[in-house]
């Protein structure tokens, strides 16, 4: 067994089986051979009275290995493991450090007993990535858990944490100190008895329980058809004999693992590992950050101060005045009072991220301040000048970064001394709860500070996506063209209403009108007063937008927008008012107003992003086509189960998608 990453060693009368698949261990081909050899190793020799599956490094088993999802799983594969474990006459426990999820916690959930030391997680993420648990997780889950329990846990994918893993009886004891020697000293006390899961009874959660958790593992993932496999294949653990409901379980994840939605998200999941690879950073040395600064205490400002905060990071928030300066700490106060009310945070741990932010009115506040982000109105003008000043106080050193959605970042860093050390970081709102964050490599940004830039967002636990300077970057470029079609579509005969349905029917969290009215339409209004003097007077225009601007109605900050908002509405109301405008528009735009389908509006709409993402790349603003795809899903509402918009154009038929994009020209 020396080439295998499996190897046997032994304590006295317990055999320690130590999976060594670096970095993190996944349940490759090669590690289940391992350790059917060992369970066997283990069973035939006399001297042995029990053992011990141990992960080396820093985790037990992080997973199956993901890239033999997409193709023939090679043998064995991981029910032909757990069998042996449950054939082998002597028992087993898996000593859990690190991460134990997927393949990696039913192999534990597989043995005879559980140990974790006080750092692991373990969870079943297999409905994240379109699929459900395929060997035993359903079943087994429940019978420790309950089928309430196992229903949350896996169908949000989540990770439980040692100590509640132990409440809950998914673990048999938390080890403080030698997880090895906890796990060889349970193994003895066993003195030699099996105890499987599988013989376990399923305990009797109450009917109500299981149907709330139902309902709300439905409604968090949209009723998708991994959410609908793993609720089923869990109820059944308790209505069926466990070796059917097993062969069920088994017989779902195969049909389910060869999905175009599990291909979907098997592309994101190694978009994500992608995004992460930055050409030009090859020996660039990262800065420390132990604090920063946040100018602009609006409702962005103050959020991105709140991610801060939360990765215990010092941080100073900024205004012009006390008062400005006193509605961002209360805003930063709401949402983790919020947060407590919820559940997320107890009160001691929301006063200590609370203490690590301080007001101030004076940029010398930020003098030793390792990053400053800029987050004022988005006026050329204004940043210019603020980070002329900001260049003027901060220490030699200091990153400078800029939060605007759409401005170039080149002439911002051209207002310092220092452009070497200005990029772009652009949060989504809200920052605390939005994972994207795109990183702006200027012209003149170095290598030291794009590299402690990505190392920064990593310690918010951002998903950091690298874009080169040029209006809007990948995001917002995309959605502003994505929202033009969408406005050419209302001018020539669909209603906002009619739009929005289609595309949410597509899969979109929300419709263009929904989102622009909860962004609020100023924001895309002052953008195209801006570009203006420059756009070609040959490009079709709509000024649909522009109308309800000048009226005053900005969304649902003023209560309309495309929509209306009587208080306490959930959602926007269509509203004959904008009705009437938009038909006054079209007659005079000269446009005979038309019944559009709701498939020639998802066709249209996805159509231009297409194309403009392919436009994105070609000019090199987006490293990669996953890149693309990651802001798209993580950033605008993109469903996760398409994959982004160019990995769902490379799964439909060229020729039509060709034929669609030029109809748009």
């Amino acid at each position: 067994m020396s080439a295998s990453p499996v190897r046997l060693e032994r304590e006295g009368r317990v055999a320690v089986v130590v999976i060594d698949n670096p970095p993190v261990n996944a349940g490759s081909a090669a590690v289940r051979s391992g350790l059917l050899e060992a369970v066997a190793a283990v069973a035939a020799d006399p001297a042995l009275e029990a053992g011990v599956i141990i992960g080396a490094g820093g985790t037990f088993v992080a997973g199956s290995d993901i890239r033999e999802f997409g193709q023939p799983l090679a043998e064995p594969q991981l029910p032909a493991v757990l069998a042996a474990l449950a054939a082998c006459p002597k028992p087993f426990v898996a000593a859990l450090h690190g991460a134990a999820l997927g393949g990696g916690f039913e192999l534990a959930l597989g043995c005879d007993a559980r140990v974790a030391a006080m750092d692991a997680v373990v969870g079943l993420p297999e409905v994240t990535l379109g699929m459900i648990p395929g060997a035993g997780g359903t079943q087994h889950l429940p019978r420790l858990a309950g089928v309430a329990k196992a229903i949350e846990i896996a169908c949000s994918g989540r990770r439980v944490k040692a100590a509640e893993a132990l409440r809950l009886g998914l673990v048999d004891a938390v080890a403080e100190g030698d997880l090895r020697a906890a796990a060889v000293a349970h193994a003895l006390a066993l003195g030699g008895r099996k105890r499987p899961v599988s013989a376990l009874p399923v305990p009797a959660d109450p009917p109500e329980a299981v149907a709330d958790a139902e309902k709300a593992a439905l409604r968090a993932g949209k009723g998708r058809p991994p959410v609908v496999a793993a609720i089923a294949a869990i109820k059944e653990a308790a209505t069926l004999p466990y070796g059917e409901a097993l062969a069920n379980e088994r017989r779902m994840f195969q049909a389910l693992r060869q999905s175009p939605e599990a291909a979907a998200l098997r592309h994101l999941f190694f978009a994500e590992r992608e995004a992460a690879k930055v050409p030009g950073l090859e020996g660039a040395a990262e800065r420390p950050v132990g604090s920063a600064g946040v100018v602009g205490a609006g409702t962005m400002g103050s959020g991105i101060a709140t991610c801060f905060a939360d990765a215990g990071i010092a941080v100073t928030l900024i205004d012009q005045d006390e008062e400005a300066v006193a509605r961002g700490l209360a805003c930063v106060k709401q949402g983790y009072d919020a947060s407590v009310a919820a559940g997320r945070l107890d009160e001691a741990e929301a006063e200590r991220r609370l203490a690590r932010i301080h007001g101030a009115v004076d940029l010398a506040s930020l003098a030793d301040a390792d990053l400053v982000v800029e987050a004022i109105f988005e006026d050329m003008a204004l940043k210019e000048a603020m980070f002329a000043r900001l260049d003027a106080v901060a220490k030699p050193g200091a990153i400078l970064a800029t939060n605007t959605s759409y401005l170039d970042v080149d002439r911002i860093a051209a207002a310092t001394k220092r452009p070497q050390d200005v990029l772009g970081l652009h949060f989504f709102s809200p920052a605390p709860v939005m994972r994207l964050l795109e990183v702006v490599r200027a012209a003149k940004t170095s290598p030291g500070a794009l590299a402690t830039a990505l190392a920064v967002g990593r310690k918010l636990r951002k998903l950091c996506v690298v874009a080169k300077v040029g209006e809007g970057f990948i995001g917002n470029r995309l959605y502003a063209a994505y929202r033009r079609q969408c406005e050419l579509l209302v001018e020539e005969g669909a209603l906002p209403e009619e739009v929005d349905a289609a595309l949410e029917s597509f899969g979109f969290a929300m419709g263009p009108f929904a989102v622009a009215d909860m962004a609020g339409l100023d924001i895309a209004w002052r953008m195209r007063q801006r570009l203006a003097a420059t756009r070609d007077p040959r490009e079709r225009y709509c000024a649909i937008a522009d109308r309800l601007c000048e009226r005053g109605r900005l969304g649902r900050k003023t209560g309309a927008g495309w929509y209306r908002y009587p208080p306490g509405a959930r959602r926007g109301e269509p509203d004959p008012e904008v009705r009437a405008l938009i038909e006054a528009a079209s007659a005079a735009a000269g446009i005979a107003r038309r019944a559009i389908d709701p498939d020639e509006i998802r066709g249209r709409a996805l159509a231009t992003l297409v194309r403009e993402a392919e436009r994105v790349l070609a000019e090199g603003v987006a490293l990669r086509a996953s890149d693309v795809d990651l802001v798209l899903v993580n950033g605008y509402g993109f469903p996760k189960h398409e994959g982004g918009p160019l990995f769902w154009a490379s799964r439909q038929d060229r020729a039509r998608l060709d034929a669609a994009t030029a109809r748009l020209a």
